[in-house]
This record gives C-alpha cells, structure tokens and sequence, in this order.
C-alpha cells in the first residue's frame, strides 16, 4: 500500500489533488493510505514552500499546483 499526503491549506488546488489522487486510486484498483496535511509547520518540514504539494511513500513528488492524471498514474505505479 503506498502512503501518499496531499500537502497544502486546504485551498481548492490542495482539494482537487486530494480528489484526483482518491479518484485514480479508486479507477486503478490501487490501494492507498491517503492523507491531507494541513500544518503549516509539517508542510514546511518537507520542504514545501508552494501548494499543494505531493509526498509518496515518505519523499516529495511534486510542489506548487494541481498534478495532471498522468503524474498521479505514474505515482500509482
């Protein structure tokens, strides 16, 4: 199972990553742990200085903006 974090405010890009990172999972048969890290502190702990942001198994896959279905699919494996 991959651990996957959507980094970010709670802005409507960080609810739309959320949502397609749930959807892709769902379509693929992939089963995630995903989570929504709102903290400032903990977002900035990995580095993010632009949301929303990606972590996948514990490393930053993307900052700044809402991935495209093609990143989420790669991520998925």
């Amino acid at each position: 199972m991959k651990s996957i974090k959507v980094l970010g405010t709670g802005c409507r890009n960080c609810n739309a990553t959320y949502d397609l990172i749930r959807s892709v999972a769902s379509e693929k048969g992939v089963e995630v742990d995903l989570q929504k890290v709102e903290d400032m502190g903990a977002i900035l702990g990995y580095g993010v200085m632009s949301t929303p942001g990606v972590v996948v198994d514990g490393q930053v896959v993307h900052a700044g903006g809402v991935p495209n279905r093609r990143q989420v699919e790669d991520w998925l494996g």
